[in-house]
């Protein structure tokens, strides 16, 4: 038994590493990236000195705590940004971006933009708001590739509004109410469209805020769920830690 939970152990660490490796040439470094190395490192000590380290029980029990409530936030996480909530009778929809390259749009924001595309087609009445400033790496504003792109699919120039200063998500929701307050005449009901695990920290934020506000979700690609939820489950802690709209804004996490 016990030689069998070492090659498990070293062949979940391998694996993990690996594919990390892989992403990294794809995707820029953050801190999803930093957590699952993490893991895998973990998982590779624990499968080479597994006979001495389980004789440890505190570095064991807490080990097994640490990576139970991590699985456990991942899977609360998935399960409330699946569970949408929108009623298409919404005043605007709220696009929160996503890292672009260059000029072109990542496979993570066209996800959420053909969300609102569709959303556009139920509600033809609502605008559409796209939140992203220009971030490192990027040669035009997340907000304008995100126009280039919903135009492109034939969604009127009229319709969209870009908010292009943005540089985190809580600014992305703050700058974004700022726009609806100046359109419209009174309270108003907006929705939030982004990745199913940005949900409920995009929520928060918002009601946080005062915004009223709805949610419906684009789906995350497999490959890249253990990515992506890693980094929000960073994202979240912070914000549930610091729980300051300006501390928020300023954490290294988007």
């Amino acid at each position: 038994m016990s030689k069998f939970i070492k090659t498990l152990l070293l062949t979940l660490g391998s694996v993990l590493f690996l594919w990390i490796v892989i992403i990294l040439l794809f995707e820029s470094f953050n801190y999803g990236i930093v957590l699952i190395s993490a893991i895998s490192c973990l998982f590779i000590v624990y499968g080479l000195f597994y006979e001495k380290l389980i004789l440890i029980k505190w570095l064991t029990y807490s080990t097994i705590a640490l990576c139970s409530s991590y699985l456990a936030m991942m899977l609360f996480i998935g399960i409330y940004g699946r569970n949408d909530n929108v009623t298409y009778n919404e005043d605007a929809a709220i696009v929160l971006g996503a890292a672009i390259r260059g000029e072109q749009v990542s496979l993570l924001l066209s996800n959420r933009l053909d969300k609102a595309l569709e959303y556009s087609e139920k509600n033809p009445n609502a605008i559409i708001i796209v939140s992203g400033g220009q971030g490192p790496g990027e040669d035009i504003s997340e907000a304008l590739a995100m126009e280039r792109f919903l135009i492109a699919k034939g969604l009127p120039k009229e319709r969209i509004i870009k908010e292009e200063a943005s540089i985190s998500s809580y600014e992305n929701i703050l700058y974004s109410g700022i726009f609806m307050d100046n359109l419209f005449d009174g309270p108003c009901e907006s929705v939030i469209i982004t990745s199913d695990f940005h949900i409920f920290r995009a929520v928060k934020i918002a009601k946080q805020l005062g915004l009223n506000t709805t949610h419906i979700h684009a789906k995350t690609k497999w490959n890249y769920i253990p990515l992506n939820y890693s980094r929000e489950c960073m994202a979240i802690l912070w914000l549930l830690i610091i729980g300051n709209g300006t501390a928020a804004a300023q954490a290294p996490f988007s």
